[in-house]
């Protein structure tokens, strides 16, 4: 064994001698040991990402949230409740009164400082309902006017005529919409107000949205009245219908 022990060394002797003299480190045991005992520095660049994407308590942090999510605290809430004149009147033009069913204080209404409980954010005055549907009406309205020029049928038709998916790509839309609509809300306590990205502010959105369930609401109306598409008949006469 001693005999085959000095043989392997003089073995890595001759091979750091044909590297150019470089001598090669014998593998004894302690030599074994203290390497395994040593930590290895890892550089990947995905630790230096998370590293860097951390927050002051380890925990993530989407790079996302650092351009567009604004804080909304408290203090600023009631200041905006205290000073704003819209604030002052509730939904039929009295004082928001605090516990009520409807016309709350926007210190209640609001995730980020209120309840965020099923009841609180579906309410009348909640976070949920003028979001969801203000998204829904966009898309609907958008979706409207591609499904009449390609299909030639009405809303209603789309949705309701034997043979047509329009009511299953309506079910499957309001499902993704929701839950996306709904996660920031109750896991983050974060209303549309505390998002911003370049155009996409909650102000536009709000606005786009209240003038889509309109405009919405007003081409069924309207397909009803005149028993067929209303974009057909302005594709194919060039401008709206007498």
């Amino acid at each position: 064994m001693a005999a085959m022990t000095s043989q392997m060394r003089g073995s890595a002797m001759t091979t750091g001698a044909a590297l150019g003299g470089i001598a090669l480190p014998s593998r004894s045991a302690a030599n074994v040991s203290r390497v395994a005992a040593a930590p290895r520095l890892r550089t990947s660049l995905a630790g230096r990402v998370r590293c860097e994407a951390s927050g002051e308590d380890g925990s993530y942090v989407n790079p996302i949230d650092r351009a567009t999510k604004k804080t909304i605290t408290k203090e600023e809430v009631l200041q905006n409740q205290a000073t704003n004149e819209s604030e002052q009147r509730s939904i039929f033009g009295e004082k928001p009164t605090p516990g009520s069913p409807y016309g709350r204080p926007e210190v209640e209404r609001r995730p980020e400082t209120g309840d965020t409980s099923p009841w609180s954010i579906f309410a009348f005055d909640g976070a949920a309902p003028e979001t969801i549907n203000g998204r829904l009406a966009m898309l609907g309205f958008v979706w409207a006017v591609i499904g009449e020029k390609t299909t030639g049928l009405s809303v209603i038709d789309q949705v309701f005529s034997p043979g047509s998916t329009g009511l299953i790509w309506f079910l499957a839309s309001v499902q993704i919409l929701t839950y996306a609509s709904l996660v920031p809300i109750f896991n983050a306590k974060e209303s549309t107000d505390a998002r911003s990205f370049g155009p996409f502010r909650a102000q536009a959105e709000r606005w786009n949205g209240r003038a889509a369930m309109i405009g919405f609401a007003s081409l069924i109306l309207t397909e009803l009245f005149i028993q067929g598409p209303l974009f057909v008949r302005i594709f194919n006469s060039g401008g709206f219908p007498a």
